[in-house]
């Protein structure tokens, strides 16, 4: 018998092996397959990769009109409350260090890179054109922070592991922004 064939034809029918069909259609020689899958590995632009966060990550999300007079807003973090002005300034990450978000959008993803740790108050910060040290109280608004799940009345504490923490979200209200002082002990009028 002449060609290849899986059984020796009693009825007249016969199977006979056919040309090999490359598993992605339209692909026929090695070199295409190898193309496609560069390209392919390019496309995933590391999604692929864990997700790694400098310490505190998260998405804001913004409510009410960027007032005009804003100079930047930015998320920092307190190890401990701050409840008075000396404590006004011991945020976490250090100011060289303080990135602006991105405003104009609907909600913006946020990365601070703090210590590992455990920190009391994670929120944005609104300064006014013209901040300076000595006009902090009437230049710096708390803007938003990240509430306690169970009681969304309180600030959430974040524990912050070696590898960083994410879901940190929260909203950024400017048509409700407060004072510093008024987290004070006493607060301000």
């Amino acid at each position: 018998m002449t060609g290849s064939t899986l059984f020796r034809a009693q009825t007249g029918v016969k199977l006979t092996l056919g040309p090999v069909a490359p598993i992605i259609a339209g692909m026929g020689s090695r070199l295409s397959r190898a193309a496609l899958c560069a390209a392919a590995t390019v496309a995933c632009n590391q999604g692929l990769q864990p997700n790694s966060c400098p310490g505190i990550c998260g998405t804001v999300r913004f409510a009410a009109a960027v007032p005009d007079s804003t100079q930047a807003v930015y998320v920092v973090a307190y190890h401990t409350f701050p409840h008075s002005r000396d404590s006004l300034f011991t945020f976490q990450p250090p100011v060289a260090a303080l990135q602006p978000l991105a405003l104009g959008t609907a909600s913006v993803f946020y990365a601070i890179p703090v210590e590992t740790g455990r920190y009391e108050w994670v929120l944005a910060v609104w300064v006014k054109q013209g901040f300076t040290l000595a006009n902090a109280d009437s230049t710096l608004r708390e803007a938003g922070y990240y509430r306690d799940p169970a009681d969304t009345s309180l600030p959430g504490v974040v524990n912050v592991p070696a590898q960083g923490v994410t879901g940190i979200d929260f909203l950024i209200d400017f048509g409700h922004m407060h004072a510093p002082c008024r987290y004070y002990e006493p607060p301000c009028p």
